[in-house]
């Protein structure tokens, strides 16, 4: 497999709650927050789960689409830049399931919390301070989990899976922290 295609496969975290994540989707919209080109929103939505695809960056929200329809895949993308201080575009207590990976900005964790309706699933994945040994990806600490800190984030969420270590199974190691939780 291809570097590229390496990049494009979906999270391991993703993959190991399919069926979790179909359960919750069917009580309402599934958000995949900063969402890139869409891997996992692709993904997921190639599994029948229709996803919102939230991103800042039109040419990637312009790939996604494209795949989206190629493929004729539920998947709508917006754009939106999370890290402006309006919260999520979406109202309170409506998202069955939000999906966010290889992103970090601290102060949307309870918009995150609070666009949860009752019941619904939170996945999170990101980098731990401990990529920063690996030599690539992120190193500023605004990016960067401490160890432990997931959890924390999400006060209200209850913890059903919490792992955090070296993933070695992709292209290239990465340290990262991952993270399914649900609303009570």
């Amino acid at each position: 497999m291809s570097a590229g295609a390496e990049a494009a496969a979906p999270s391991p975290l993703l993959v190991a709650c399919r069926e979790r994540l179909a359960e919750a989707a069917r009580a309402g919209p599934v958000l995949d927050l900063a969402c890139g080109r869409g891997r996992n929103a692709l993904a997921a939505a190639s599994w029948g789960i229709p996803i919102i695809a939230i991103d800042r960056n039109p040419g990637f929200l312009q790939e996604l689409r494209a795949a989206a329809l190629r493929d004729h895949l539920p998947v709508q993308g917006v754009r939106f830049d999370l890290e402006q201080g309006q919260g999520i575009p979406i109202r309170a207590g409506s998202c069955a399931a939000i999906l966010v990976f290889r992103f970090l900005y601290r102060p949307l964790a309870a918009a995150i919390e609070q666009a949860l309706a009752p019941g619904g699933l939170l996945l999170y994945e990101t980098f731990t301070l401990n990529q920063r040994e690996l030599g690539h990806g992120p190193s500023r600490a605004a990016f960067l989990l401490s160890p432990g800190e997931l959890p924390t984030l999400f006060p209200g969420l209850r913890v059903e899976l919490a792992w955090e270590g070296r993933e070695t199974g992709g292209a290239r190691p990465e340290a990262v922290a991952r993270l399914a939780a649900r609303k009570p």
